[in-house]
């Protein structure tokens, strides 16, 4: 019987980007400090306004290259961090790509309830364009522990409830893991599957005997 302490991660729309979201939350304060920490003086005393002139008239700034250089060193810390992130952390890295297919395997199935609502431009207030917003999103949770891929999501007596009840393939194969359990309980349908290699573009992908 598979028992949950915690529902885990909902998935939402915006997690469809969350790999590159969540490496530029975290790699860009590391840059900007970086770059700052040893030319914070000279970048507060740029003219904004009137520096694409100068550099026009190629009056270069005489620390240009020095800041390149340190913009060079900073890159080449967060690419430093990346890869000792990736090399300790392969769980959370593997937790943050299965969300991310999830949230796009919902919107690319269009799993979920939408409205057309009609959004004024900017510069020209009489002419609207539509824009889709979602209504209802499907409450889909994740969790990975002890090696297993535990995923709840709600039924309702909705349009897609079908589709919900029948996940197994479509998580197996998209998650490289293998269906070990799946109970309805309480108006949701707890599924555990286990994990497998190559989840990750890095990662070498091996037959699902062969899991971590």
């Amino acid at each position: 019987m598979i028992h949950f302490f915690t529902r885990g991660k909902r998935i939402k729309p915006k997690d469809k980007h969350l790999v590159l979201n969540t490496s530029l939350s975290i790699l860009f304060p590391l840059f900007l400090t970086i770059v700052l920490l040893f030319h914070g003086r000279e970048l507060a005393q740029i003219e904004w306004k009137t520096l694409p002139e100068t550099l026009q008239r190629g009056n270069l700034p005489p620390y240009l290259s020095s800041l390149l250089f340190s913009v060079g060193i900073a890159l080449f810390f967060c690419l430093l961090v990346t890869l000792l992130f990736i090399y300790f952390q392969r769980d959370r890295v593997k937790q943050l790509y299965h969300r991310q297919k999830l949230a796009r395997m919902l919107l690319e199935n269009k799993w979920y309830e939408s409205e057309q609502v009609k959004k004024e431009t900017l510069f020209d207030k009489s002419s609207q364009k539509t824009k889709e917003k979602i209504t209802h999103f499907p409450k889909l949770y994740y969790k990975l522990k002890d090696g297993l891929i535990h995923i709840r999501v709600e039924i309702i007596l909705g349009k897609y409830q079908d589709q919900l009840l029948h996940l197994e393939k479509k998580l197996e194969s998209g998650l490289y893991c293998e269906l070990v359990e799946k109970e309805l309980k309480d108006s949701y349908l707890v599924t555990a599957f286990l994990k497998g290699n190559g989840l990750a573009p890095w990662e070498q992908q091996e037959p699902l005997q062969e899991c971590i």
